[in-house]
Parts: structure tokens; sequence; C-alpha cells
């Protein structure tokens, strides 16, 4: 942010969230705030608490403990229709009986408005998600993603402060998906609404998001732009969940100006290090695929081609060094080492950084998504 540039408005603050259903603490005291006109992604695997969260936003649970406060103003006990918030289902949950424009104007007609009024306002919410030409439609006459189009006219229709989101693409294939990630985040610049998206999607999350709240055992691990949470994850859970990352347990000897010494794999590394990081406590070394070559001088190590795949513009080879297994991106058209060739792994202790905690348990790497 510019020295001159104001400070984002929040519109909606949360402090010390707790939830709990029976014995399951769903929610451990979170505190995290949302800025006007902007698209903020909850993200983390299944269980984490992030839907969670966006029920208590939206008033279908209450917090055991905790407060939030939209526009300066107090949620306790304000009940789910009169919250000025809307939620897109992830089933989308559309009348099967009527047709795109009563299923859009529904709740309009419910609270009582007029019927030129309601007319007018679901034929602007329609032409927002460009569907006027299918007003006429019954669900089961339309693609997933006209339905979740649809889904969308009814949720802003309201003209809501915030809409909800969980995981609103998850039933759609992967080309619609990339598509309707570009239509949503161009939709909320166009009604300058703030959106909340809950996914377990990484690259979802990453495409659409201008913050991102990384989720994990109804704790927030970290929150942050795409980029600040790709390149300086606070914690090695941090970077393992959100993908392509290489972890390896790390020995900190030192912190000086940012920067911690460690031990590791590759021998003694100076590198950039999270706030968390000190000597005595756990760490990982963290190396991404793109910034490792299979050539060059030390810090290097010595390692066995164990997997190869082909991706278009480049080709993603796993190496096996001892225990640890390594990613490697090696773009171009040169071809890769043959399986079971050996090669020389080398990073630069400058683009490498750690990470607070141990790496996870091990899994093949290749078959964690990234082949």
């Amino acid at each position: 942010m510019a020295l001159d540039e104001p400070a984002p408005t929040v519109l909606l603050e949360a402090n010390d969230l707790h939830k709990s259903y029976g014995p399951v603490h769903a929610i451990r005291g979170v505190d995290f705030a949302l800025a006007q006109n902007s698209y903020v992604t909850l993200l983390g695997p299944s269980g984490c608490g992030k839907t969670t969260i966006l029920r208590l936003i939206g008033g279908f649970e209450t917090p055991d403990s905790g407060r939030m406060a939209l526009a300066g103003q107090l949620l306790d006990g304000v009940p789910a229709a009169r919250r000025p918030v809307n939620t897109v289902f992830q089933s989308y949950a559309l009348f099967p009986h009527l047709d795109v424009t009563a299923n859009v104007g529904f709740g309009l007609s419910l609270a009582g408005l007029g019927a030129e009024e309601v007319a007018t306002r679901t034929a602007d919410a329609l032409r927002m998600v460009r569907m006027e030409e299918m007003a006429n439609r019954r669900p089961h006459q339309l693609s997933g993603g006209q339905q979740q189009r649809v889904a969308l006219a009814r949720a802003i229709v309201n003209r809501p402060k915030i809409l909800l989101l969980d995981e609103p693409l998850s039933a759609l294939d992967r080309k619609m998906r990339k598509d309707m990630q570009i239509e949503l985040k161009d939709l909320q610049r166009r009604l300058g609404l703030t959106f909340l998206h809950v996914t377990h999607d990484q690259e979802e999350a990453f495409a659409l998001s201008d913050r991102i709240i990384v989720m994990n055992s109804g704790l927030i691990e970290q929150s942050g732009t795409p980029e600040a949470i790709y390149r300086h994850p606070e914690s090695a859970y941090v970077a393992d969940f959100i993908g392509g990352s290489n972890l390896l347990p790390a020995k900190v000897v030192a912190v000086v100006d940012g920067k911690a010494t460690v031990e590791c794999a590759f021998g003694s590394l100076i590198s950039p290090a999270a706030p968390g990081v000190g000597v005595g406590k756990r760490a990982s070394i963290c190396l991404r695929p793109e910034l490792l070559v299979l050539s060059g001088d030390a810090p290097r190590l010595a390692a066995r081609v164990t997997h190869v795949v082909f991706q278009g513009a480049d080709w993603l080879v796993e190496a096996t060094a001892g225990e640890h297994k390594l990613l490697v991106r090696a773009v171009g058209a040169a071809p890769p080492p043959e399986i079971g060739s050996s090669v020389s792994v080398h990073c630069d202790p400058d683009q490498a950084w750690v990470a607070a905690g141990d790496p996870p348990i091990a899994t093949p790497l290749m078959a964690a998504g990234d082949g």
C-alpha cells in the first residue's frame, strides 16, 4: 500500500469467535476482518472450520462466545433474515418448479415489494450475470454454470453488504470452474461488494482473492495476499497445504535481521525466515520447485530421478535423496533426465524460505495432485 493510500474500510470484524458441536471445537478463538469491496477466501481442508465461520456470519449458527460487527453494528441476536448478507450454496438450491425470473425474484416478492420493483430489480440482477436471455427457463434446462449464475443473481438482487459463497464451483467441471472464476471476480468488481468465498481448492483461492485466510483445525494459520502466502508461508502447514513446495526439516542455528542460519539436507544455509522462526524451535526449509535446478554449484544434493511428468510448458521431475523427495520444475524444450538417472539438485539460499514447524508426514509427491 502506498504511503498516501488510505487504509481499506473494515466492513465486518470478528473477535475471539468460538463454536463447538458437542465435543468438537469447530472454531477456536479466531479473529479476522473483511474490508469493504474485497474478495476474501477462507481456504482449508474439510473440517477445518471455514464453513462454520460462513454460517456464523450468515446467522445460521450462533457463536458460543466472541463478537461480530457488520458496518459497526453488533450482530448479536440478529436473525439471518435481518442480516444484510446473502449466501450462494454449493447445491445452488434453486426451486425446480419456478423459472429463472421467479427464482431470482422470489425473496423480493416474499419481502412484500411491489411487482414493478421486483421485475426491475430481477431484470437488473439477471443482466449483471448475463442470464437475461434465459429468464423463462426452468433450472433443469440450464447447465451447471448457468444455474450458478442464477444462484448468484438471486443473492445479489437483495443488495447485500456481503455475499457468502460456500464451495460454489465444486460441482462444475475444470473448464467451467476456470471460466466461472473469471466471472466471479469480474462480478465482484462491478458490484463493489465484499465476497467471502469458502474453498479447499488452492488454485481457486489464488485466482479469485484479494486476501486469503488459511485455516487449520478451527484456527487461522495465516492471513494475507495470495503472493505473500505463496512466497512467505509462516508455517510448514501453510507451505504444504497451498501445494507445490518442497519441505525439509531444518535446525535453526541463528536468526539475524530476518534471516535464519539453518542446518538441513543441503548443508548450512542462510535464508529469509518467517517471524515465528527462532533458535531451538522446530522449522522447515521451503524450496519451490520452480526455484530448484538440476545442476549448479553448492549447495546441492545428490538424488535419483523417480518420476517425470510432462506438463506442457515444462516437466515436473521428482528426485529422491535418501529419505527426502524433491520436486523440480524443469522449464524449456530440453528433454528431462531419465527415470533412474542420477542428478544434482541445486538451490539458491536467497530464494529459499524458512517456515515454522516440522514438515508434514511425507506422501508420494506425484500422487498429491502435482502431476
